[in-house]
């Protein structure tokens, strides 16, 4: 089953999920574009310039990536 998904790059897009309350999720990619599933996520608590709070866990937004679901049907941003 292919998974679309959108990544959440910016302060806006991290802003617009956690004030939807969207669930977030948190992969890491490495190199060859492997990705690694980190954790199962949860709502945005906090937002700062190096990382993320998300369900009371701290996770650095410079090593990771923050992904949430799209709707079958739902366009892309």
């Amino acid at each position: 089953m292919k998974r679309t998904y959108k990544r959440l790059k910016t302060d806006m897009e991290l802003f617009g999920a956690a004030l939807v309350q969207a669930h977030v999720y948190v992969v890491s990619v490495d190199e060859e574009l492997r990705v690694t599933f980190e954790d199962y996520g949860g709502i945005v608590e906090e937002i700062k310039r190096e990382s993320v709070k998300i369900s009371g866990k701290i996770f650095m937004r410079d090593q990771l990536e923050f992904r949430v679901d799209l709707v079958a049907g739902e366009e892309p941003r």
